[in-house]
């Protein structure tokens, strides 16, 4: 006999979780337009653009401040220093890190640009 019902098209799966997730198209394979890059590539594109930005006072700041919480921190358990010691030795030391990130930060970006876009900067 024939099979009366229609079949399915697509089959859909459930995982260990209880989800279920779709096979995705199964037809023709994807043109190269409509591939996503590799993982690799990804990165390295968002690295590129990450680099292709000048530093700002900002990022340079945020960078700054990570850094004084580390060195606050080995201050007081390395050195055995009084809390309120490390704190104003940290934010002593808070004046010193921005500029000199954001001055690093500048000349790497610099550089960089010089390896990479010949004829500027």
């Amino acid at each position: 006999m024939a099979q009366t019902r229609k079949r399915r098209r697509t089959k859909h799966r459930g995982n260990a979780a209880g989800m279920v997730e779709s096979r995705g198209r199964t037809g023709r394979p994807p043109a190269a337009g409509e591939k996503r890059g590799s993982v690799k590539e990804d990165a390295a594109a968002r690295r590129r653009n990450r680099m292709e930005q000048p530093p700002t006072w900002r990022s340079a700041f945020n960078r700054a401040v990570i850094a004084t919480v580390f060195f606050a921190a080995l201050v007081v358990l390395l050195f055995g220093r009084p809390i309120g010691e490390a704190v104003l030795l940290a934010a002593f030391m808070l004046l010193l890190y921005v500029p000199l990130t954001y001055y690093t930060d500048l000349w790497l970006h610099r550089r960089w640009v010089r390896k990479h876009r010949p004829g500027t900067a």
